[in-house]
């Protein structure tokens, strides 16, 4: 029930899908061998992300100004790790779509097997950053980025004083439970590709050569 989506960009059906999987998951989990703590605990979590969206976008004053400073560039790198390896995916597509960017989307863990290669000061690279399990494996592929002389963006969860020292900007988002952040880092990608859009003249609800829905193969 998440109401028509307009623009021919997709944005919430991104995050709907999110919400149909964990659902269908959550279920599954429970017939097999999840306890019933841990399932409320998972249900609290999705019923926290609103909210904590409501905060994102209470405030995008400094979220714009990062994508009006990376208007100029011609490629970026999207790079996230385990369930955020989809979420950079879905960053640079709408790059891609909305503002007609190069961008490609990337598992961080797999930036030495090719994409390191195309690291230079002309080519940002922005990570997401959860502060999950794979943090600090996520922060050594931004100091391999950095050694490159790459300039990087952060996605990272408020408070985080090591990303805030390693990284050229930083887009800041609520601290959630560790499975939620595709919610949470999805929405400044999202408005990241909108802001840069704006700034080129695009126009951000018909794209050119796009379509709400294809109709040949």
């Amino acid at each position: 029930h998440s109401g028509p989506e307009i623009a021919v960009a997709s944005t919430k059906a991104f995050t709907s899908q999110i919400t149909v999987f964990y659902i269908l998951t959550l279920i599954l989990a429970r017939m097999r061998h999840l306890s019933y703590e841990a399932g409320l605990s998972l249900v609290s979590g999705i019923e926290s992300v609103p909210e904590k969206i409501k905060e994102i976008l209470a405030d995008t004053s400094e979220l714009k100004k990062i994508a009006v400073k990376y208007s100029k560039y011609e490629n970026f790198l999207f790079l996230g790790r385990g369930l955020n390896y989809s979420v950079a995916l879905e960053g640079a597509l709408k790059l891609k779509e909305i503002s007609y960017i190069h961008a490609e989307g990337y598992s961080s863990a797999e930036i030495k097997h090719g994409p390191i290669a195309l690291i230079n000061e002309n080519t940002p690279s922005l990570f997401l950053v959860p502060d999950d399990d794979l943090r600090d494996k996520v922060i050594n592929n931004i100091k391999e980025v950095k050694a490159r002389k790459g300039k990087v963006i952060a996605v990272a969860v408020k408070g985080d004083k090591e990303i805030e020292s390693i990284v050229d900007d930083v887009i800041w988002i609520p601290k959630a439970h560790s499975l939620m952040y595709p919610y949470l880092m999805v929405i400044p990608l999202q408005l990241f590709a909108f802001y840069i859009a704006l700034e080129l003249d695009r126009d951000v609800d018909q794209p050119r050569n796009l379509a709400k829905s294809v109709t040949v193969e």
